[in-house]
């Protein structure tokens, strides 16, 4: 039988991320914890009720801003000590305090919002004139409709830890509860856990092998579709509950408000890639069945490389190499920042045995960026880092130009910073050589990683979330039949008969924790599409561009994502960056094939 995962306290020290930033220990944690919930009183005895002209405003908000930004600090530390070790009792313990007093202080702070909004519309439009926060000011006067009561808004923020409780159950289901069984495969067993599944096994070359590790991985998790099922129609159920209280025509609507974006972007970013992208990635997925001769192209054989024999071996040294030369077209900062992530451990690479699956970047305001990644080696993940410290570049220059309550972008704009990165990286390795071989894998590794994954799997989850949010509104509950169904249309619809529909295609809605963080799913794609555009941009004018982007990635949530676009010379209140992005997917398809064309004729 092969080695499995290393436990925890096995991995490499070097390869993990040092949370002293945050806090020195639990001890400081829950002293914190303590002193956040007697400022909160504090400020809920000061302040409440006197939140009547625009002087209270001010002062209210700039300690307001002081407690946030503990909070944000409280938040973060636990949700990084259990990712990267879900079996970590410790850590689990530090995370229930926080559930249980998070609630009172939301109470106590709830106050703030709904005063502001109680104040008549002249005072609102003079403050939002004469502030230090005017866009928030701006977002939360937009919500002024949709706005309960005091005395409602209170129990709302007091139920929040009560309302995240699906999301911590699907987070325990599928991090602990799915006992995966090992295979067998040329006489040797392979163990099997997600980690194991989607960061090794599911783009594995061995097409037998593949299929085997998708059967037994989908068999696993089978078992657990209907308790997986009940769990997000109680998330979904809870959001149409809130909708209907405060007036929404519909669940997407009340989602898309804190986005800033309009229904029409939302259903345009899907409908047009359904309709214009499938072709594309049709002849992709018949190009992939070429070169590796199947007999059949199913939905397990999506996620191979073009040649995952060319593809070469990279450690976390070396990574620096790729990652400095593609990004440095950013200037000296921005340099600066990514040794400091690298030298400081603000990067947790190692893999072991209860991490989390994915890779994510985590920015308390408090202290810097953490960049969560489980690094097996494969030249593709230089991709996926080059993404995550996208992120923190883009937070690091908010939140040294920003205050806290306008230093976040619109989820609509989130993922433009780190597909971008993902851009430039597939520009500096363009330029690196002119072997076809090598031309053909970089082309492959931006298909596969960076398109697939942004603007079809992500865009795929949206289609499927919206006829969800859809059956919701129709006063439907979900059951595992249903979304298995929803799901299956999907991916039919998109790939039509060019991919056979493996049995566990269905399932797929079982893998995303991203349905329950609210219509974020569609943004991979409008980042993409923003991050594409801006790529090309910097390829093709250069410094002016880049200073565009800087000066857009500054201005953090101090704008709307139509106004931080703009700011950066793309019009996303049109189609046509999308339509541009996906000429773009079509041109570097035709390019693969005749770079495949040329390689084979050798």
């Amino acid at each position: 039988m092969t080695q499995g995962l290393p436990l925890r306290k096995d991995v490499p020290k070097q390869e993990t991320w040092d949370l002293k930033d945050l806090f020195i220990n639990d001890e400081a944690f829950y002293e914190t914890l303590n002193q956040v919930l007697k400022s909160s009183k504090e400020f809920n005895s000061k302040y409440k009720n006197q939140l009547t002209n625009i002087e209270n405003v001010e002062r209210a908000l700039k300690d307001y801003e002081d407690i946030l930004v503990q909070l944000d600090r409280l938040y973060n530390y636990p949700e990084l000590r259990v990712s990267v070790d879900t079996s970590n009792e410790e850590a689990q313990k530090v995370n229930a305090k926080l559930n249980t007093m998070s609630g009172k202080i939301a109470g106590l702070l709830s106050f703030v919002d709904s005063e502001i909004l109680a104040l008549s519309e002249e005072t609102l439009n003079e403050l939002q004139e004469n502030t230090n926060y005017p866009h928030f000011i701006k977002r939360l006067h937009d919500r002024k409709p949709y706005q309960l009561s005091t005395e409602v808004e209170q129990v709302l923020a007091t139920l929040t830890p009560t309302l995240r409780s699906p999301f911590e159950l699907y987070g325990t289901t599928k991090s602990l509860d799915i006992d995966f069984e090992s295979f067998e495969h040329n006489g040797v067993t392979y163990p099997l856990d997600y980690a194991t599944f989607e960061n090794e096994y599911e783009d594995h070359p061995d097409v037998e092998f593949r299929r085997k590790s998708f059967k037994t991985f989908s068999d696993a998790i089978r078992k657990y579709q209907n308790t997986t099922a009940a769990t997000y129609n109680m998330q979904v159920q809870q959001e149409k509950i809130e909708a209907d209280l405060r007036g929404y025509d519909s669940v997407i609507d009340y989602l898309l408000q804190e986005q800033e974006v309009t229904r029409d972007m939302f259903d345009r970013q899907i409908d047009v890639i359904m309709s214009d992208l499938a072709p594309v990635m049709q002849k992709y997925a018949k190009l992939i069945q070429r070169v590796h001769g199947l007999d059949k192209m199913r939905f397990e054989d999506l996620k191979i490389s073009i040649d995952p024999s060319y593809e070469p071996d990279i450690s976390i040294e070396t990574s620096k190499e790729y990652i400095y030369g593609a990004l440095n077209v950013l200037g000296d900062d921005y340099l600066n920042m990514l040794e400091t992530a690298y030298n400081n451990r603000w990067i947790d690479f190692a893999q072991n045995k209860g991490k989390e699956t994915g890779a994510y970047c985590a920015s308390p305001y408090f202290t810097h960026s953490y960049v969560f990644i489980s690094w097996t080696g494969k030249m593709a993940e230089t991709f996926v880092l080059a993404h995550e410290l996208g992120h923190a570049g883009h937070f690091k220059l908010a939140q040294d130009h920003q205050n806290l309550l306008e230093s976040e972008a619109s989820m609509y704009f989130v993922e433009a910073p780190s597909t971008m990165n993902e851009m430039l990286m597939a520009n500096y390795l363009f330029n690196s050589s002119n072997d076809p071989k090598f031309k053909r894998w970089v082309i492959g590794s931006i298909l596969s990683r960076t398109y697939y994954h942004n603007m079809v799997t992500h865009l795929l989850e949206a289609a499927y979330q919206r006829k969800v949010y859809q059956l919701v509104d129709e006063g439907e509950s979900l059951t595992a039949p249903i979304l298995n169904k929803i799901m299956l249309d999907v991916y039919e619809t998109f790939f039509g008969n060019v991919v056979e529909m493996t049995d566990g295609v269905e399932l797929t809605w079982m893998r995303q924790p991203h349905y329950y963080m609210g219509l974020y799913s569609y943004t991979y794609s409008a980042g993409l599409t923003i991050g594409t555009v801006v790529s090309q941009k910097i390829k093709n004018e250069g410094q002016p561009a880049v200073d565009n982007w800087l000066n857009t990635l500054k201005a953090g949530g101090s704008m709307s994502p139509v106004e931080l676009a703009q700011t950066a010379g793309v019009d996303i209140t049109t189609e046509a960056p999308l339509k541009a992005t996906i000429k773009y997917i079509s041109e570097l398809v035709d390019e693969l094939e005749r770079l495949t064309d040329e390689i084979e004729a050798e």
